[in-house]
């Protein structure tokens, strides 16, 4: 079993890939593998039983994103809030691919039991909730991004916060705001 890395290790591997070392991608690749691995799984739990979108597809996908941008990556905080990001994307991108290839028969869903979002049956359309974040991360940058490292990085409010370099106190002040501010939005976007 590979040990974990130390935070200052991923760091010098983040710096390496971010100065173009040919040899830093595979190394970050196969330190990372395995938490982004129980990232994709947490959000593709969150699913409809019919998603066909696999939890190690969502983690080449992302990777492969990542890869191919321009890795300014500062810390792990950085990297995985990056990681999230392009995960969130990655859903969107599938979920309105569906879309417009049922034209109606349905449409994508995820179960959002963190976010508390009412819903009938307990699922909310992905293209919703992506909708109200991005309001979201115009109006109230941080409580977006704590809501794209919780949901989307399955990070607790503990790690959340220590990414956001804010109190625990503070992450799960700004969380409980957050989920009933995208609960309000969601509701409001929802079609009748």
């Amino acid at each position: 079993m590979r040990k974990p890395l130390i935070q200052g290790d991923l760091t010098r591997l983040l710096q390496a890939a971010g100065s173009g070392d040919p040899g830093a991608y595979a190394r970050l690749y196969d330190a990372v593998y395995a938490e982004l691995r129980r990232v994709a799984g947490a959000s593709m739990r969150r699913e409809s039983a019919g998603h066909t979108l696999q939890p190690t597809a969502l983690v080449n996908e992302a990777y492969l994103r990542l890869a191919s941008g321009a890795p300014g990556w500062e810390n792990r905080r950085h990297f995985f809030a990056a990681a999230a990001e392009a995960m969130r994307r990655i859903l969107v991108d599938h979920a309105r691919r569906r879309r417009s290839q049922k034209r109606g028969a349905g449409l994508e869903r995820v179960t959002l039991s963190g976010v508390d979002v009412p819903a009938g049956d307990g699922d909310v359309d992905v293209l919703l909730i992506d909708a109200a974040l991005t309001e979201l991360a115009a109006e109230r940058p941080r409580l977006a991004e704590l809501v794209t490292l919780r949901y989307f990085a399955g990070m607790s409010i503990e790690d959340a916060a220590r990414a956001l370099e804010i109190s625990p106190a503070t992450a799960k002040r700004d969380w409980a705001f957050a989920r009933a501010w995208l609960a309000e939005r969601v509701e409001a976007r929802r079609p009748t």
